[in-house]
């Protein structure tokens, strides 16, 4: 087990994050302990969960459950473990269908995916990617079936999880049990493991 680069703060231990941390019970089942490190700086953790709700808000076509399939292709692209199990365990949590969860990587051919989740999961795919590989091909493809509302809610996700990734995979984020036993069932398969967020 590694030690985290800050030990997180009690949930407790500021009344307005606690306050506003209720909203990561419904997405997560529990306050994630990134949000409780963030709290030494009690502005940058209120900051972050009001981001965090509004780009996760839910305006129609653009589901919840897409915006965290977004979340963890994203996050797998950058290789932080703690997001991925984060964003699989929420998409499960909020109705992800079983065949997509099982075949996220296959997203590109497998018929679990409508061409629109197809356009936008690949869009996440190249603009999480560094350098940035976001291209005139996927811009097009992503432009035919969103429209510019959309197409910000896609990329907000994509960049709420930029920084969430390296928060996490800096400060060495310990993964809390239900996360890690959404890894362990969902992701194991692809060569998950909770590494120094043990």
């Amino acid at each position: 087990m590694s030690t985290p680069l800050v030990s997180p703060l009690a949930a407790d231990a500021n009344p307005e994050v606690a306050q506003l941390a209720t909203f990561f019970n419904e997405t997560l089942g529990f306050c994630p302990n990134s949000v409780l490190t963030m709290q030494h700086r009690p502005a940058v953790a209120t900051a972050f969960i009001e981001l965090n709700k509004a780009v996760m808000a839910n305006h129609g076509r653009v589901t919840s459950a897409l915006k965290r399939l977004i979340g963890y292709l994203s996050s797998h692209a950058a290789g932080c473990q703690y997001c991925q199990a984060h964003t699989i365990l929420a998409a499960e949590r909020y109705g992800a269908e079983q065949e997509q969860l099982d075949h996220i990587w296959e997203f590109a051919t497998h018929p679990a995916f409508s061409p629109a989740e197809r356009a936008a999961l690949a869009f996440t795919v190249a603009a999480s990617a560094v350098p940035n590989a976001v291209n005139d091909s996927l811009s097009d493809e992503l432009r035919a079936h969103w429209n510019e509302g959309e197409i910000v809610e896609i990329l907000g996700v994509v960049s709420l999880f930029g920084f969430l990734n390296r928060w996490n995979d800096s400060m060495g984020t310990t993964l809390e049990d239900g996360a890690v036993a959404a890894g362990r069932q969902h992701l194991a398969g692809r060569g998950w493991s909770p590494g120094k967020h043990a």
